[in-house]
């Protein structure tokens, strides 16, 4: 079993900040990329950042130089660091984990369970 937990998020005014965690456990041989969603009421859940094994990040063009996303592998956790929050950015943040699984090296994909972040204006 691979269980995937997040922790972090809340209220904060617009131009604050949050940090979200995310950590991985169970039978994981390695985690390829790790990623960071969110969907707002009535949207699409989309795709805000990832980041690979060896750190390479990409981020969609509604975060870039706000959020920060980054891993520590021997740990299996990631993180997004998350800056000039705005009202738009409101939403259930979740983590995406693609574990290899130590059993059998088939690659697996995990989610958090979801927090929660509210930007009021």
């Amino acid at each position: 079993q691979v269980q995937v937990v997040q922790s972090g998020g809340g209220l904060v005014q617009a131009g604050g900040s949050l940090r979200l965690s995310c950590a991985a456990s169970g039978r994981i041989s390695s985690i390829n990329d790790m990623d960071w969603y969110r969907q707002a009421p009535g949207k699409q859940r989309e795709l805000v950042a990832t980041i690979t094994s060896g750190g390479s990040t990409n981020y969609a063009d509604s975060v870039k130089g706000r959020f920060t996303i980054s891993r520590d592998n021997a740990k299996n956790t990631v993180s997004l660091q998350m800056s000039s929050l705005k009202p738009e950015d409101t939403a259930v943040y979740y983590c995406y984990a693609h574990v290899l699984r130590s059993e059998n090296g088939v690659q697996y994909g995990y989610w958090g369970q979801g927090t929660q972040v509210t930007v009021s204006s």
